[in-house]
C-alpha cells in the first residue's frame, strides 16, 4: 500500500514501465525499475539500459572469454552476488586455526593433531594410529604466522579470480581436492616428513588459473613465471615440502582441464563424475602405491 504522495511523483514509478510502482533503483543510473527490467548485479540491480553499456565496454579479452566459456548458459557464470564467498570463509577457518596455533602451550598440540605424515596412514608399517583425514587437516594448519600471512594472501588474490569464474562448489572442490593433491605427493615422495600448510592447495588454485586462463585466450605468461618461481624456491630453501607443490599443482591442473572441458549445461553431470573420480583415484594411489615403495626400500 501507497501513500498519495508515492503515487503522484512520477519517479517511483518504473522509467521503462510507467504504469508500475518500484521502490528499487538502477545501481548504475539511480532510475527507479520493476522487477522485469531488473538485472542483478554485484551490488544491487542494474537497469537493462546500463547492461546493454556494459556488454559494449566489455574489453576483447572478456568477450572472447564468454564466447569460449558459453555464455549465460554455461555450467561456469560467474556467482551472482559476485562476492568471492567460499574463498572469505576458507582464510577465516585458517586464519583463526593459525591464530590458535601461536598460543604458547595450546598451539603445539594443535598442529600435532593437524599435521600430515605419511606413518599416520600406515599404522602396519609404522605403528602410528591410522588417522586419514590428516591428509585434507593439514591444508588449515601452518607452520607460522608469515607462512600463513603468505598462504592467505595468495588464497585471497586466486579466489577474487577463480571463485566468481568457476562457482563456489567447483571452487571449493578445486581448493579441497588440490590440497589433498598435495599430500598424496607427499606421501609418496616423502613418507616420513610431516608438512602442515594450504601450499599444496594454493599451488593448485595457480595451476588452474593457467589452464582456465589459457583456455579462454588471456595472456597467461605472468601466471606461468610466478607458478616457475615459486616452485623453484622450494628447492633452495629448507623446510618447505615442494612435493606438497608438486603434487597440488598437477592436481589442480587436472581439475581446470576437466572444468574447460565439461563447461556445458548437459555435461554436469560428467563434470561431477570426473571431479570424484580424480578425488577416489587420489585417495587409492595414497592407499596401495607409497606401502609397496616403502616395503621394497625397506625390503
Amino acid at each position: 500500500m501507497t501513500t498519495p504522495e508515492f503515487a503522484d511523483n512520477r519517479d517511483n514509478f518504473c522509467y521503462r514501465h510507467p504504469d508500475r510502482q518500484s521502490f528499487v533503483l538502477c545501481q548504475r543510473c539511480l532510475r527507479t525499475i520493476c522487477g522485469e527490467c531488473q538485472t542483478p548485479a554485484a551490488v544491487g540491480v542494474i537497469c537493462p539500459e546500463c547492461m546493454q553499456k556494459e556488454r559494449k565496454n566489455r574489453t576483447p579479452a572478456q568477450k572472447r572469454a564468454e564466447r569460449r566459456w558459453g555464455g549465460r548458459s554455461s555450467t561456469m557464470t560467474a556467482v551472482r552476488s559476485g562476492k568471492p564467498v567460499v574463498t572469505y570463509a576458507l582464510m577465516l577457518v585458517t586464519a583463526i586455526i593459525g591464530l590458535l596455533q601461536l598460543v604458547p602451550g595450546l598451539g603445539p598440540a594443535i598442529t600435532q593433531q593437524l599435521l600430515f605424515a605419511g606413518p599416520y596412514l600406515y599404522p602396519d608399517l609404522f605403528g602410528a594410529p591410522f588417522e586419514p583425514w590428516r591428509l585434507i587437516t593439514a591444508v588449515f594448519a601452518h607452520g607460522g604466522f608469515i607462512h600463513l600471512a603468505l598462504n592467505m594472501l595468495a588464497l585471497w588474490m586466486l579466489g577474487q579470480s577463480l571463485e566468481p569464474m568457476l562457482g563456489r562448489a567447483r571452487f571449493l572442490s578445486l581448493y579441497l581436492i588440490s590440497g589433498l593433491g598435495g599430500s598424496v605427493a607427499v606421501a609418496l615422495l616423502a613418507p616420513g616428513t610431516a608438512t602442515v600448510g594450504a601450499s599444496g592447495a594454493i599451488f593448485g588454485l595457480m595451476a588452474a588459473l593457467l589452464i582456465v586462463g589459457r583456455h579462454i585466450g588471456a595472456n597467461v605468461t605472468g601466471i606461468l613465471v610466478i607458478l616457475g618461481i615459486n616452485f623453484v624456491v622450494g628447492f633452495f630453501i629448507g623446510g618447505i615440502a615442494w612435493q606438497a607443490h608438486l603434487g597440488g599443482a598437477i592436481v589442480g591442473a587436472l581439475l581446470a582441464f576437466i572444468l574447460t572441458r565439461t563447461r556445458r549445461r548437459e555435461q554436469r553431470t560428467w563434470q561431477i563424475v570426473l571431479i570424484a573420480a580424480v578425488a577416489v583415484a587420489l585417495l587409492v594411489i595414497v592407499a596401495f602405491i607409497p606401502p609397496l615403495l616403502i616395503t621394497s626400500i625397506y625390503a
